[in-house]
Order: C-alpha cells, then structure tokens, then sequence
C-alpha cells in the first residue's frame, strides 16, 4: 500500500524535478524522497497526534471539517493549480522565452514544492498505515520498503517522462486527477484508491500503444 500511495508523490517530484537544469534533476529527486523518509518516519511516532486530526475542528453549512480534510483540500488544490499551469505553459503557443524563463523553477522553489506535497502524500499513507496495523516497526519497514522503491524508479521514470512530450501532458493530467480526488476526500467523498489507479493504467497502456504506433510509423517512413 505505501509503494502505491508512492506513485502519487513519485510523478509529482518526476514533472517538478524536471523543470531544473539537467545537473541538478537527480539531487533534487534524491532530496525530495529523502525528505519524505524522514517525514513519514517522524510522523509515524506521533501516532497518537495524527490520529486526533481526524477529529472535526470547525464546520461549514454542517460539514464537519479535519486537519486532515483541511490539509488534503489544500494539498489538492495546489495539485490541481500546479497541473493547470505547467500545461498552459507546455501549449501556450504565445509563450515567450522570457515568459518561459520565468516560470522555470529553482532549486530551492522546486524543494519546497516537493516538500509541501510529500507533507499531504505522507499523511495520507501514514493514516492509511495506522489503520491497517497497529505494530510501528511493522509500519517502519513499510516506509522503508516503499521509498527505497521511490528512489530506484524517479530517475528513470523522471527521464522517460522528459523524452516523451506526450507522456509529460498524460502525466499532468495525472497530478491534476490526483488532486480532484484530494479535494473529493477532504470533503468526505472516498473514492476507492483502485479505481483511480485503473484509469491511470489504462491511460497509461493506451499511451503506450501510440508511441508504439508512432515508433512503427517512423520506421516505415526511413525504409522509404
């Protein structure tokens, strides 16, 4: 279940990471997964805290409202905010370099970005993890297990992802579905994490027949 809720966070770093100059993509990435180890871990020993942000704090028009229905609204509606300007950037045909240069990321920007949705992804894993047992290092090597999985897979899938334009808009279409359903829960809609998932790979499977598609298509045109 954690290498699954990683996925989320792993596409997120992939798209963020990707925005930096070439010689520090990878440093960004290890820092970002780094900072989601410690994060995860520290919040697994305060277990009793988490729990308790489940309890309603305030309500709006009788809805009752969490910490964590606050912090997976906000988390969401960055999601979606980020989705929606990194593809009006990528079909922007206006654009200017200058325009462009500006909305290019720094080091630091894109750390506190990473930093700011690990916090959402974590807590949403960690309240996932308590519910499912009740034994910390059990939860521990979870953790463990999920982002050593993390840090084998973000340089080629962040690399895969920047060598494939189409990938990069299925992908932000991704971050922005991810972050509808944030929104969805945070209002107390569960939407069960399969379903989601499905439509990814499908996406995903329907993606890769196109390229396929296209690779046997340029293939054709050099024998010509």
């Amino acid at each position: 279940m954690e290498v699954v809720l990683g996925v989320d966070n792993l596409v997120f770093i992939a798209i963020i990471s990707n925005k930096l100059p070439p010689h520090q993509r990878s440093r960004a990435r290890r820092l970002g997964i780094g900072m989601s180890l410690i994060l995860r871990i520290a919040l697994l020993f305060t277990i009793s805290t988490i729990i308790r942000l489940t309890t309603p704090v305030i309500t709006v028009l009788g809805q009752g409202f969490s910490w964590r229905d606050i912090i997976l609204i906000g988390g969401g509606l960055f999601l979606v905010y980020k989705g929606t300007t990194e593809i009006h950037h990528a079909v922007d045909p206006d654009e200017t370099p200058e325009a462009g240069a500006k909305g290019a990321a720094s080091f630091g920007a894109a750390i506190v970005q990473i930093l700011m949705i690990d916090l959402v992804f974590s807590l949403d894993s960690i309240i996932t993890a308590v519910g499912m047992t009740e034994h910390l290092p059990i939860m521990i090597v979870a953790v463990l297990a999920a982002v050593t999985a993390m840090m084998l897979a973000a340089d080629p899938l962040a690399n895969f992802i920047h060598k494939n334009p189409t990938i990069v808009m299925l992908a932000l279409g991704f971050l922005m579905l991810i972050g509808a359903t944030l929104i969805a829960e945070g209002f107390g809609f569960h939407f069960p994490k399969g379903y989601i998932y499905t439509a990814m790979a499908f996406s995903g499977l329907v993606e890769g027949l196109n390229m396929y598609a296209r690779s046997k298509r340029k293939e054709r045109g050099l024998e010509h």
